[in-house]
This record gives structure tokens, sequence and C-alpha cells, in this order.
């Protein structure tokens, strides 16, 4: 469906094109959802951040979501799945705390010494190179909302159905661009979907400034 996280994130700038009279802050969810999140940025004119949050993987399943953790203590547990997996209190605390060790490594490694913008007020698009269970991208918008955003709109390049409908129960707008059935993982939809890494994030965002933020109430 796409080229790679450049192409999708210039297809996903032209389908948010009516937001950019909004004057929105794009935030971009590290790490591959900030090359996409660039894109969409130049295509609306936009200011561009990271918003940060880390996935709570299962014990001895990393890859399968029971939650997430976000700057500024937001935290978002899917108690659902840590009953079914019998997860204790203690286990969930650990994979907490050694998240949150992560969360703030990656924090400081991207903006270095340049401020978060400030949502306060503002619409907010978060952006990933897609979503899959939806727990950090349900996380992500909870932040934004803790920060003040105004309005929360959660777009990707690709996701499923089911967790298209789960955000939409907490997000202001979902914008997706293809909703494959069935739906086995992000990279299939990507000829490329090569690991971003940390230096690619902080590269992009160091030219962030590139676009000034001009506060729309200013």
């Amino acid at each position: 469906m796409f080229t790679d996280r450049i192409q999708a994130g210039q297809r996903l700038g032209e389908k948010l094109a009516s937001y950019k009279e909004l004057r929105p802050v794009v935030l971009g969810l590290p790490r591959g959802g900030v090359p996409v999140a660039a894109e969409v940025a130049k295509g609306l004119e936009a200011p561009l951040d990271i918003i940060v949050v880390r996935k709570l993987g299962l014990p001895g399943h990393s890859e399968y979501a029971m939650g997430a953790i976000g700057e500024d203590d937001v935290r978002y547990v899917d108690w659902q799945v840590v009953s079914e997996f019998g997860v204790t209190a203690s286990q969930l605390s650990r994979i907490v705390e050694r998240e949150q060790v992560e969360l703030r490594r990656r924090a400081a490694r991207y903006r270095s010494d340049k401020p978060r913008i400030d949502v306060d007020g503002r619409t907010v698009i978060v952006v990933d190179d897609g979503i899959a269970t939806g727990s950090t991208a349900m996380a992500a918008v909870r932040v934004a909302r803790a920060l003040g955003a105004q309005s929360v709109v959660v777009a990707t390049p690709v996701a499923p159905a089911d967790t298209v409908e789960r955000l939409r129960r907490v997000a202001d707008q979902v914008v997706v661009l293809e909703i494959p059935s069935p739906f086995y993982a992000v990279g299939q939809a990507y000829l490329d979907f090569g690991q971003t890494a940390d230096d690619e994030v902080a590269r992009i965002l160091g030219g962030r400034s590139l676009v000034e933020d001009v506060d729309p109430a200013a």
C-alpha cells in the first residue's frame, strides 16, 4: 500500500488537508511515527513535536500490549488483558518502572534542549506509522488531553477495523488511509518498513523549527 514512511506521510498529509485552517500541532509517536508525522506537518504547515509513550508488554510476550504510559505520568492499562493473562500487581509495577526509565531516556534524547511545544487549547494530530492494538495511541490521546489539547485527532496510514473503532471512543476524530482485512501487522502495508533509529528521530526534530509555531489565538 505504501512505498515507505515518507510516502505514507505525504498521502496522510493530503488526507488531512482540511485541518490546515485549524492551525494544528502535529505530534509523532517515536520512533516510526516521526518520519510520517514530519511529512504531515510539512503538508499542513504545522509545528512538529513528539508525544512519547511506551507500550506495557505482557510478561514473556512483550509485543502484546496490556497498556501504555506517557509523559506527565499518564497511564493506560487494559485491565481486561491484565486479568485474562493473570498479570500480578508486582509484575505490572516492574514493567511500568522499566518503561518509565526508557520513556525518560527517549524524551531527553529526541528533544535535546528544545522545549516541548505548548498544545494547550490547540488541535492536536497524533501520528503513527501504523496502529495494531491501539494501546499506545490511546495513551497518546490521554497525554495530549492532559496537556490541555482542545481536540485530539489520531491519524495513521494503516490500522485494523476493530482498533479504529476503539480509538474513536477516545479521540475526537480518527483518520486512517487503509483498513486491511485480514490485518496481520503494520509492516504488511509497507514495501520498506525498516526500523527508524533514534538518530533519525533526533535529526527530524532538529529541523522542526523550520516551521514556525503561530498560536491561532494570538
